[in-house]
């Protein structure tokens, strides 16, 4: 958990104002919720590894005996929690404020969440998720408008270029069928999958392997799986579309998986702006990856992660997650959402100060009267001006130094009884 300087605070603020401009531009309301939540709705069993991440707020109450005696069970000793995501806190909101809500919900949620982390560099235990979500909607056109909405707000951002990785977890179960994976096999299996990129295909099949002889299972869907992430590949360029997806797949993948996936891209490709080469035709921004498994449990289609060129990590990521709602509502409701990684997005951002700000220092002397500081100051801030007074110290230049590192533009001196104040620009 960190304390945030104003110059870090102001960078942030701007770098949030213009999310929160393209997701609104894009239909999206927003909301907020409550940082805690019940415990039993956060250890649902729907929040993966998160819930072990969780931060539990103790009973009210309880006495040094109570707590003795709760030791060993959680739940006796909390009732509620900090929210560790944002999408847990929403199914709860939608399913306590439906009969207030469109048919299809469009939501974007920015908030601190609170997971028990080991810190480290990008890696915090309080830190800002920025979500969009929409509610009530089970065609690939909600796909595309999170996917749309978000590379917008990433261009705006001044980070062209990204794009985004796709699957379906739909895919990984028909692949671990196919290959012959037991339905008990597949949840460790796609543990070891999620390390492709870290580990090679040599080391998730070393792995795979050593988990099959280590329960007693046999090794032949094992052995499938390796021959098939060794095999002979062209490479040969595919844009996103039915080709990339089948040639990355074994044969046989249901068509109407294959047929949800291209729809996304082209729905996508459509909400885009023309590239600039003079033709409507724009390429599509995805990459379709059959090995992307993102370790949330609530996923139950769609999956995505956003990738930038200049970072060898994600910068967001979601999915499709249609069985959370029904939990808390008692009825199946669709949903999608995308979140972005604000803090590692932040630190890309080398955001300009607001040139419409202009902000003056008045370096004053100590014997100048308050009252004529204050009117001072009154005249500049109903002009438009942001204002901060400072006494004049022996190294003004230091100061004037601190004060341009904070996003003021100009500087005036001010003795008693000056009537006018000349404005300098601080460089």
């Amino acid at each position: 958990m960190r304390d945030i300087l104003p110059a870090d605070k102001a960078r942030r603020e701007r770098v949030l104002s213009v999310i929160r401009d393209r997701y609104r531009a894009h239909g999206f309301d927003e909301i907020e919720t409550p940082v805690v939540e019940e415990y039993d709705r956060l250890h649902a069993g729907i929040g993966g590894d998160n819930e072990k991440l969780s931060y539990n707020v103790l009973r009210r109450g309880l006495d040094a005996n109570a707590i003795r005696a709760a030791a060993d069970d959680p739940a006796a000793l909390s009732d509620l929690g900090l929210r560790y995501d944002l999408t847990v806190p929403l199914a709860r909101f939608y399913a306590s404020n439906r009969g207030q809500l469109p048919g299809v919900f469009r939501s974007i949620q920015i908030g601190p969440v609170w997971r028990a982390e080991r810190p480290q560099k990008g890696r915090y235990r309080q830190f800002v998720q920025c979500d969009i979500d929409i509610i009530g909607d089970d065609s690939s056109r909600a796909e595309a408008e999170l996917m749309v909405a978000t590379l917008d707000a990433v261009d705006a951002l001044g980070l062209e270029g990204a794009t985004i990785r796709i699957n379906d977890r739909r895919v990984l179960d028909w692949m671990l069928d196919h290959f012959g994976f037991t339905v008990d096999e597949r949840p460790g299996a796609l543990i070891t999958i999620d390390k492709l990129d870290k580990v090679g295909p040599i080391g998730v099949a070393a792995e795979l392997r050593e988990r099959a002889l280590r329960q007693g299972s046999s090794t032949d869907a094992v052995d499938a799986f390796e021959a098939f992430l060794q095999r002979p590949q062209t490479m040969e360029y595919h844009p996103f579309g039915e080709r990339q997806i089948r040639k990355a797949l074994p044969e046989g993948v249901p068509d109407e998986i294959v047929e949800h996936l291209v729809g996304i891209g082209e729905a996508v490709a459509a909400g885009r702006p023309p590239t600039g080469s003079g033709t409507a035709e724009t390429e599509i921004p995805l990459v379709f990856d059959p090995f992307l498994v993102r370790g949330m449990g609530y996923y139950t289609g769609t999956i995505f992660e956003l990738a930038h060129p200049s970072v060898d990590y994600s910068l967001g990521g979601g999915g499709r997650y249609d069985g959370m709602i029904g939990r808390f509502l008692g009825q199946q409701v669709p949903a999608v959402g995308f979140s972005l990684g604000f803090e590692r997005l932040v630190d890309l951002i080398e955001a300009e100060p607001d040139a419409a700000a202009h902000a003056v220092v008045l370096v004053h002397d100590a014997d100048v009267p308050v009252a004529e500081l204050a009117a001072h100051k009154a005249r500049l801030i109903a002009t438009g001006v942001r204002v901060r007074l400072e006494r004049r110290t022996k190294n003004l230049k230091a100061l004037l130094e601190r004060s341009a590192a904070d996003g003021y533009t100009a500087f005036a001196t001010v003795s008693a009884g000056a009537a006018e104040l000349e404005l300098k620009p601080l460089s």
